[in-house]
């Protein structure tokens, strides 16, 4: 037996292998997976299912849209400032890892950025908890799990701006309060299901404001009106997302995952404290329950 211990894609449940197996060769009446229109019935009550169990299972409060996307959360990067930047505002941002700086370099090429906090000099070793957000920033932007550097942002500051997360590594891993978000982006391989597949919650209300008009597939909400098929979807990863999400919801739940993800990190942790020959790499309060990076001394 083999085993992936990789940070990239997640290790989805045997079960959800063998549902989605079957799927390729039959999924309704004879007919594959991967050749149905994703107009049929079949696959619109696949989309529905699949939104619904997102709602249900991160207890999306009314007033949120969710879709699903393309582009991983490397185009959310760009997407999100084209969407919610209005030429002459400024949205602030911290620097908490590799994909937090990228997010920053593509907002700067749409808009004026306010890097308010950066832990970049001491080689992203914490989470940086002293700042403060300009009331004036048109939206605050942070990175919930830094996967390179094994940190993690348990706690979101207080602000009455509008706040963007990119939470693609640490989704669905524990329970949060969605109504402190204005928009959550998250990549699905990490936790939800396969490559190829985005998805954003979107708070009602906060689009249309830039006065800047967008290509259709960069407009959120072109792909809110067109219930996440205004052009063909990953209709593969949006399956196999949805049977994740249903064993998810089987296990009791996030706040049940929670503790297994919990449980699972302490006992980590606790051997690298204790054998002098592990030496972990971050400040002890940030560290990641999703990313264990340590090095051997």
């Amino acid at each position: 037996m083999r085993h992936n211990f990789g940070a990239g894609p997640c290790i989805l449940p045997q079960e959800v292998f063998k549902q989605a197996a079957q799927a390729i060769l039959d999924f309704k009446d004879g007919l594959s997976l991967l050749e149905i229109s994703h107009r049929t019935p079949q696959f619109e009550a696949v989309v529905e299912e699949a939104t619904r169990l997102v709602k249900e299972l991160m207890n999306v409060p009314d007033g949120y849209s969710v879709v699903f996307l393309q582009g991983g959360a490397s185009l959310q990067f760009s997407m999100a400032p084209m969407n919610l930047l209005k030429d002459g505002a400024k949205a602030a941002y911290t620097d908490t890892g590799v994909w937090a700086n990228k997010a920053i370099k593509e907002a700067q090429l749409i808009g004026e950025v306010d890097v308010i906090a950066s832990s970049k000099e001491s080689n992203y070793t914490f989470i940086p908890k002293d700042y403060t957000i300009p009331q004036n920033a048109a939206y605050f932007h942070c990175t919930s799990n830094n996967t390179i550097y094994g940190t993690e942002m348990f706690h979101l500051p207080e602000t009455k701006v509008p706040v963007v997360c990119d939470m693609s590594s640490d989704i669905m891993s524990r329970v949060i309060d969605v109504s402190k978000y204005s928009l959550i982006y998250a990549g699905a391989q990490k936790n939800i299901g396969p490559a190829g597949l985005t998805v954003a919650i979107i708070k009602d209300g906060i689009l249309g404001k830039t006065g800047r008009k967008l290509p259709s597939m960069l407009d959120y909400q072109v792909h809110i009106d067109g219930k996440s098929m205004y052009n063909t979807p990953p209709v593969f990863s949006i399956y196999v997302a949805m049977l994740n999400l249903r064993w998810l919801k089987s296990k009791g739940g996030v706040a049940e995952i929670e503790q297994e993800n919990i449980a699972k990190a302490n006992a980590l942790y606790k051997e690298i404290d204790r054998n002098t020959f592990f030496k972990g790499t971050c400040a002890v309060e940030d560290r990641s329950r999703m990313n264990i990076c340590f090095v051997m001394e």
